[in-house]
């Protein structure tokens, strides 16, 4: 298997082979990992972003979207970026002033924080009830799964941190996220959830 293409190891994964993704990965990490690294410029960052890479490659590829023949790497690559743009995105949406600074800095604008409150009343409502809705929904996946879920999400913490917390290899942990998101976007669907 180990011989085959990129296109004939994500056709043998889509069909259940689970090996072809591992062996696809394996083949590519390096390449992958390096690109997001480049970017960003911090190794730990540079993990997590890989981590993620490869959970959107899992559901994708999972869910039978992929349809890039013959372009995996590529393909991937072009995940990675995407994922790196949003996260400064949501870097840049946090930021926050650091009131003990007294100093000029010529990249702060007040632009930047005006935006904060152009949510109207009625869209923090809606927001938080999407919150309250997805809590419950969360409580309800097993809990190996919800485990890895919120110590991903709420705590922040990388697939590294989440395996060690819970005492599972990282292969495990990035198995139990996957499985709860896939369980999760199925709770969604079926209790009608809209995310603006």
């Amino acid at each position: 298997m180990i011989k085959k293409t990129d296109c004939e190891l994500v056709i043998a994964y889509i069909e259940g082979k689970e090996e072809a993704l591992e062996i696809l990965l394996n083949r590519h990490k390096l390449k992958v990992f390096n690109y997001i690294n480049r970017k960003v410029n911090n190794q730990e960052l540079a993990e997590d972003l890989f981590q993620d890479v490869f959970i959107k490659v899992l559901l994708t590829l999972k869910e039978g979207k992929y349809n890039e023949e013959g372009k995996f790497l590529p393909w991937v690559l072009r995940i990675s970026h995407n994922l790196i743009i949003d996260y400064f995105r949501m870097v840049n949406k946090t930021k926050v002033i650091n009131e003990s600074s007294n100093t000029y800095n010529e990249d702060y604008s007040i632009f930047d924080f005006v935006k904060i409150s152009e949510s109207s009343i009625e869209d923090l409502i809606i927001d938080e009830q999407i919150n309250k809705d997805l809590k419950k929904l969360i409580a309800t996946l097993p809990k190996d799964q919800r485990e890895v879920l919120e110590l991903r999400f709420y705590k922040e913490l990388s697939f590294k941190e989440i395996a060690e917390e819970t005492n599972v290899g990282i292969n495990t942990a990035l198995g139990r996220m996957r499985y709860a998101i896939i369980n999760l976007r199925k709770l969604i669907e079926n209790n009608n959830i809209v995310f603006l």
